[in-house]
C-alpha cells in the first residue's frame, strides 16, 4: 500500500483534471494521500478535499514562505480550526510548517526572525493539540532542531529532507521520518540518495511534493533537456521503486516500511487507512 505523505492535491496546478490525478495515484497503487495546507486561506479546502478523496487526509499550517503574509490572528485560527477538527481522524498532523532559509527573498533578517516566530508558535500548538507536524526544511536544519529540542518531542516528517548524516540522526530521534521524494531520483543528488541507502529502514517514508519536485523520469524533452513538469501523486510508485534500488530491497517489502512507518509517525492515518481499505 502506497502512501504519499506530502502532496498538494488543492494546488491551482490540478484544479483542471483533479478527479483524472485522483484516478491515476489509485491505479498505481497509492492509498493514502497527505493533503498539508500552507496558509489560513486554504484550511478549509485542504479539510474538504481529505474527505472527498478515499484515503486521504490533511495538515493545518502556516508555511514559512506564506509567514510575510500572515498575520498573528491567523495563529490565533489555526489554533481553533485544529480545536474545532479535534474529532477528525483525517486531521493527522500541523502543518506545512517550519523554515525555509534558501529563498533568498524570504531571508532578510526580518523575515527570519518572522519565519521562526511562526514555527515556534505552531510548535507550541502541536503540544497542545497533541499532533505531529510536517516540518519544511531547506538549510534550516540546525535553528529547526534548536527549537526543537526546547520542547518534549512531537514528532512527525521531516519533508524533502536534504541534510547531512548527523543532522538526520537528530530529527530522528527527535521522532521523525525523512520524507524521500523526487529529488532522490536525480543520480546527480548524492547526498540524499546517500541518506536513502544507509539510514535506518524504520526512519523513512514517501512522498511526492506534488505538484512540485517531480522525479528524474518526467519532464525531460528532446535530447534529454529538463523541461518544467507537473509532478503527481502516482509517481510515488517510481520513487519507491527507486527507494528500493538505492537500497537494495524487493520493492513491495521497501513500501510496506515506509507504509509502517508513515502510521507511525502520524498514528491517525492508520484508521484513515482501515476506514478506506472497510469502505
Amino acid at each position: 500500500m502506497l502512501i504519499d505523505t506530502h502532496c498538494h492535491l488543492d494546488a491551482a496546478e490540478f484544479d483542471a483534471d483533479r478527479p483524472a490525478v485522483i484516478e491515476r495515484a489509485r491505479q498505481a497503487g497509492v492509498r493514502g494521500i497527505v493533503i498539508p495546507a500552507v496558509e489560513r486561506a486554504n484550511f478549509d479546502v485542504v479539510r474538504d478535499l481529505a474527505h472527498a478523496v478515499p484515503g486521504a487526509c490533511y495538515a493545518l499550517g502556516i508555511h514559512p514562505l506564506y509567514v510575510g503574509r500572515s498575520a498573528e490572528e491567523d495563529l490565533d485560527a489555526l489554533d481553533a480550526a485544529l480545536s474545532a477538527a479535534r474529532g477528525d481522524p483525517r486531521l493527522v498532523a500541523i502543518g506545512e510548517i517550519g523554515l525555509d532559509f534558501f529563498v533568498e527573498e524570504a531571508s532578510t533578517p526580518e523575515l527570519r526572525e518572522r519565519q521562526e516566530h511562526f514555527y515556534a508558535r505552531q510548535l507550541d500548538l502541536a503540544q497542545r493539540h497533541g499532533l505531529p507536524v510536517l516540518l519544511h526544511v531547506r538549510r534550516s536544519q540546525d535553528t529547526l532542531l534548536k527549537h526543537l529540542r526546547r520542547r518534549p518531542p512531537v514528532g512527525g516528517i521531516a519533508h524533502a529532507f536534504n541534510g547531512s548524516f548527523q543532522q538526520a540522526e537528530q530529527f530522528i530521534e527527535q521522532g521523525f521520518a525523512l520524507g524521500m521524494g523526487g529529488a532522490m531520483t536525480f543520480e546527480r543528488a548524492r547526498q540524499i540518495r546517500r541518506l536513502a541507502a544507509e539510514l535506518p529502514a524504520s526512519a523513512l517514508v514517501l512522498e511526492t511534493d506534488a505538484p512540485d519536485i517531480p522525479p528524474a523520469w518526467l519532464g525531460r524533452g528532446p535530447g534529454g533537456r529538463l523541461e518544467k513538469a507537473r509532478n503527481e501523486p502516482a509517481e510515488t510508485a517510481g520513487i519507491a521503486r527507486v527507494l528500493a534500488g538505492l537500497r537494495g530491497t524487493d520493492a513491495k517489502a521497501q513500501i510496506g516500511q515506509c507504509t509502517a512507518n508513515a502510521c507511525r509517525v502520524l498514528p491517525r492515518l492508520a484508521r484513515v487507512l482501515e476506514d478506506t481499505a472497510a469502505a
